[in-house]
């Protein structure tokens, strides 16, 4: 069997010699021509390493995924300033298919899996942009990280919540990607799938050497499973760190882990919109 791996650790020779497999930079998102969503956006992704997104509702976190991919284009959205730079290549407004054959997969929020095709057919389809002959010992490949998708032979739409997230991911490695975009993975799950998903996520990263940008609401999984965080308000970053640091930071406890001990405050107490306003 072909080790995924060897598509995706091998350094490029044109990247900046930061390690940094992407570089989003000073990105601006308007929808239909009026809504500004991305103001400014700046983010590195580090080759072999996962990387999380946090904030509220609006934040802006899939839109900036979608940026990444090039999926803007089918909400009417535009990046309209800034770059986004992929191994050394300005990918900034690319086709979405092209960008699916550079190496970067998104796994959109909700699983988005083919509900009336098998779990097998979807994986097949998730190696259509390939040309080689290792797709049969790939899907093998997925099912020794997901084996409960081999038991299903059924249409995919029956599968649980948890089987359609594994599924999601599943058809993400058969495009061989070197970067994969997950939004949301955790959303609907029960809290031990959450965690079981997670695991998946991290050992992925680990023996395939995939790098992962990670856009999740439950904070606190998100930062034991990253190695570098970045958190959104508005539309831009307002706070970044090594994930373990963030975890201890008092900001980041108070809003976004529910944390703040006895002295925990309301997200309306004027005292505490002060100090959230430090991070702008």
């Amino acid at each position: 069997m072909t080790d995924i791996a060897t598509a995706t650790a091998a350094p490029d020779p044109h990247d900046a010699g930061s390690g940094d497999l992407l570089v989003v930079n000073n990105v601006e998102v308007v929808y239909d021509d009026v809504i500004l969503v991305l103001r400014g956006l700046s983010l590195n992704v580090p080759r072999g390493g996962i990387v999380a997104l946090l904030g509220a509702n609006g934040a802006g976190k899939s839109t900036t995924l979608k940026a990444i991919s090039g999926l803007l284009k089918t909400e009417d959205g535009e990046v309209t300033r800034g770059s986004i730079v992929y191994d050394g290549h300005d990918i900034t407004g690319n086709d979405a298919g092209a960008i699916v054959r550079q190496g970067i997969f998104q796994v959109m929020e909700g699983r988005r899996i083919f509900g009336d095709m098998t779990p097998a057919e979807n994986l097949w389809l998730g190696a259509h942009t390939r040309r080689d002959k290792d797709i049969r010992a790939d899907i093998d490949m997925v099912y020794s990280y997901f084996p409960r998708l081999r038991e299903r032979t059924g249409l995919a739409g029956y599968l649980s919540g948890g089987e359609q997230q594994m599924l999601a991911i599943g058809r993400a490695l058969m495009a061989r990607p070197r970067l994969i975009l997950m939004d949301e993975p955790s959303m609907g799950l029960s809290p031990m799938l959450v965690k079981e998903v997670f695991e998946i996520i991290r050992q992925l990263n680990q023996d395939l050497g995939i790098t992962i940008l990670l856009v999740e609401q439950n904070a606190r999984m998100a930062l034991q499973c990253a190695d570098y965080a970045y958190i959104m308000e508005n539309g831009k970053v307002v706070l970044d760190g090594d994930a373990k640091a963030l975890m201890d930071n008092e900001d980041v406890k108070e809003f976004y882990l529910g944390g703040g001990g006895e002295q925990r405050k309301s997200f309306k107490n004027i005292k505490s919109y002060k100090r959230r306003k430090r991070w702008l």
